[in-house]
């Protein structure tokens, strides 16, 4: 693709990706959701990160892994403890991830 169609093309989908993302945010600024399904969408974000990390976590190589020389699986486990207790992104990032370098260094 030559330069000179690669940049409209780029800003048009911008904008069509903004415009789309925009026009939710108006239509759910007017609609009255449910309790129930406004329930059931702050459940998403966690799902869909648990279904990101979990698989990482339990099968690093591609096979399940739950021995405690996973240095992952022990690294997640003490992050997920921080995060339940101390409710500190910043804090359960940087915990899982010097967990995770110091396993991956000794093990």
């Amino acid at each position: 693709m030559n330069w000179p169609v690669l940049w409209p093309t780029l800003v048009a989908m911008g904008l069509i990706t903004y415009g789309i993302r925009l026009s939710m945010i108006l239509l759910l600024g007017r609609v009255k959701l449910p309790e129930r399904v406004q329930r059931g969408l702050r459940l998403v974000p966690p799902a869909v990160l648990a279904a990101i990390i979990l698989p990482e976590l339990l099968r690093p190589s591609g096979a399940l892994n739950l021995s405690p020389t996973n240095p992952r699986l022990l690294a997640g486990l003490l992050a997920a403890l921080v995060a339940w207790h101390t409710k500190s992104a910043l804090l359960t990032i940087g915990v899982g991830m010097a967990t995770l370098w110091a396993l991956q260094a000794i093990i």
